[in-house]
């Protein structure tokens, strides 16, 4: 993958690569600034893409895409860990292959295409690296317990533990009330009720992540 833009002013691509470890100018106000137009382009192609989809629905296809650890893959797509400009102890501790480095680079670079070409050359160019990640989570079947287990299971951490926490009702019509907790990488708790064991478990784990892709920090 590459990125098809090409600069007029090849200073705000540099900016973009360059960490705050470097001392200033660096790339963190780029970063803010990418993070929103990413939010929105992504948001706009989501809207298209999903007519039929709630505002949670929504929320959360974006989410699978816009996190610290699906950033920093692009990032290292495009091969930006090689063209980061990096302090000396970062350079040591191998910053270049950081995952929230990586995210915050590519966030930047956003920012500098808008800055460099105006809003169409940038969207032009997030719709181009996002277009196939996207169809790929239309076609998309998983269940939120599948897709939290195998979220999990990327990163190396341990697997959500369920729990039944109380089922209340007559036997023809009992609820069912489950637990789910992660312990990494951050410790989170939802709570869901449904009809069945299965029902709820789904339930609560469409909640939990939510909560660790909205929540997991890119530094």
């Amino acid at each position: 993958m590459s990125l098809s833009y090409r600069f007029s002013d090849p200073t705000l691509q540099q900016l973009a690569l360059t960490h705050r470890s470097v001392g200033k100018p660096n790339n963190e106000r780029l970063e803010f600034l990418g993070d929103a137009l990413l939010g929105a382009i992504i948001a706009e192609m989501l809207y298209e893409v999903h007519p039929k989809a709630s505002e949670g629905e929504l929320s959360r296809l974006r989410a699978q895409l816009v996190n610290g650890q699906a950033l920093a893959g692009t990032a290292r797509e495009l091969e930006l860990g090689d063209a980061l400009k990096l302090g000396s102890g970062e350079l040591k501790t191998g910053g270049f292959r950081r995952d929230s480095i990586l995210a915050d680079a590519f966030e930047a670079l956003v920012a500098a295409v808008y800055l460099d070409g105006g809003f169409e050359a940038c969207r032009q160019s997030v719709r181009e690296l996002f277009g196939e990640r996207i169809a790929a989570l239309r076609r998309s079947s998983k269940d939120a317990k599948t897709r939290l287990q195998e979220w999990l299971q990327a990163g190396g951490w341990p697997l959500p533990q369920y729990e039944l926490t109380a089922s209340h009702g007559e036997d023809h019509a009992k609820i069912f009330d489950i637990s789910c907790t992660i312990s990494e990488p951050l410790p989170l708790q939802a709570e869901a009720s449904g009809g069945s064991r299965r029902q709820a478990e789904q339930d609560a784990a469409e909640t939990v992540l939510n909560q660790l892709l909205e929540r997991q920090p890119h530094r």
